[in-house]
């Protein structure tokens, strides 16, 4: 099983400052095989820079040139199934990414998520799971 890892569970560790980063560090380091859809990249590189630490992106890029975790790149059937969610989910206002998020983790068949948009994640319907196990509790 693979743990697949949304922007916001990605900045939360990387900060030393943020409120959740105790829980989401501890469960980047709790054994789960990590996967980041490619598209939380540019989202990353974003809060990162805002933070005035671009150096944590490369970080990030090293720690999947080193197997440390998985940058799952979108398919074409991805893009199809981020249309689907996109249009089904226009009220919400989910954005790329999240749409993204949402589709790589159906196509892993995945039912659990490391996010801390529970707006959206908890909203938004898999088809291949009645809900996601969100992460962390």
């Amino acid at each position: 099983m693979a743990l697949v890892l949304d922007t916001s569970v990605l900045v939360a560790a990387l900060d030393a400052d943020d409120k959740h980063h105790e829980r989401c560090a501890d469960l980047l380091s709790g054994g789960d095989d990590l996967v980041v859809p490619a598209p939380v990249l540019p989202e990353l590189d974003y809060f990162c820079r805002r933070a005035g630490e671009p150096e944590r992106l490369l970080d990030v890029l090293e720690d999947g040139l080193r197997g440390v975790l998985r940058i799952e790149e979108l398919r074409q059937d991805d893009y199809a199934r981020i249309i689907e969610l996109s249009r089904a989910y226009a009220d919400l206002r989910a954005g790329f990414v999240d749409t993204a998020v949402l589709a790589v983790v159906e196509r892993l068949g995945e039912k659990k998520l490391a996010t801390l948009d529970r707006r959206h994640f908890a909203t938004m319907r898999p088809r291949h799971t009645e809900t996601l196990d969100l992460l962390p509790a």
